[in-house]
């Protein structure tokens, strides 16, 4: 570690953890005020310093209600906006409030063997979760583990899970969409796929994301799917994606060789289960609602604008 490095850790604890004034950090640390304030924002921009708020407004609240209710949800967590206007930030926010809720689940030891899906909020929200020492957690992964694109990747999620925990991962080494029927069928029954296949039903919580298939869905921009796949799912009815599943407005699976093509666990492996679902964003909010209808998802974490949206086309008022 630099000496730059060292020095903003300690300025960040002194203003985070100490509550010292930035002319307070300043004289204990032997710097400007401006260096001071520098060395705080180095820290909160390299991802040194990670935090939670507890409770969210009034107006979440009253979302929370309608959308556990009107889904038959267990809990479901609304974020606050807290996007530009003309920007979709909602990301961050997202990912805070996953990693606040997996850390106190880690904590208190509910939960040591976790499923994790895919996608750019579940890969945020790993960065959002501080270091624990917790070995005897297990990250397991719901799909396969190998994408065109590194940045969706879902061996990086859970490797990365591991190591902030000190816990364990299994990762399935195959494509998440085979390239035909046949080749995904070959590689489910390899031994390696079968044992992952087997620690994932294992699992007391799963974690997901949910893809939304208009044209500017993550499928597209990571590679996973190509412009013809997409395109030939949506006339198949699909709406939404959901570890793999393809799902239609109603919520049912649609009839296509995308769900047969894809590697991971089905709908029915995740029924029953715990199954938290992370996503929102301005485009989201047909998938979200889709996706809530299979029955499968237990609990849900989403942001303000995407709750009203998913609650409006419903038929609720948010």
């Amino acid at each position: 570690m630099d000496a730059e490095t060292s020095l903003a850790i300690r300025a960040a604890w002194l203003a985070y953890v100490g509550n010292f004034t930035q002319e307070a950090i300043a004289d204990r640390l032997g710097v400007s005020r401006i260096k001071a304030q520098r060395l705080v924002a180095s820290a909160m921009q390299n991802g040194l310093v990670k935090f939670f708020v507890e409770g969210v407004p009034a107006e979440c609240l009253l979302l929370e209600d309608s959308l556990t209710a009107t889904f038959n949800l267990r809990r479901c967590i609304v974020v606050p906006d807290t996007e530009t206007p003309g920007q979709d930030n909602a990301l961050y926010g997202l990912a805070v409030a996953a990693a606040g809720y997996l850390h106190r689940l880690l904590m208190a030891g509910s939960v040591n063997t976790i499923g994790i899906g895919h996608g750019r909020t579940l890969a945020a929200m790993v960065n959002a979760l501080p270091r624990m020492n917790l070995a005897d957690s297990r990250f397991v992964s719901l799909l396969g583990s190998l994408t065109r694109r590194s940045a969706a990747n879902p061996f990086d999620v859970i490797a990365r899970l591991a190591e902030r925990t000190g816990g364990e991962c299994y990762f399935m080494p195959v494509p998440f969409i085979a390239d035909s029927v046949g080749d995904a069928e070959v590689l489910r029954a390899q031994r390696g796929v079968q044992d992952v296949f087997r620690l994932a039903r294992e699992c007391q919580l799963c974690i997901v994301g949910i893809a939304d298939l208009t044209p500017d869905t993550h499928l597209l921009r990571s590679h996973t799917l190509t412009a013809a796949e997409l395109e030939s799912a949506r006339s198949a009815g699909a709406v939404g994606e959901l570890a793999g599943c393809f799902v239609a407005a109603d919520g049912k699976q649609i009839e296509h060789e995308i769900n047969e093509r894809a590697v991971g666990v089905t709908l029915e492996d995740l029924r029953g289960r715990d199954v938290l679902a992370v996503a929102g964003g301005r485009n989201k909010a047909d998938a979200i609602r889709a996706v809530l209808r299979t029955g499968v998802v237990t609990a849900l974490i989403v942001d303000e604008a995407t709750a009203k949206a998913v609650l409006l086309t419903n038929g609720e008022t948010a």
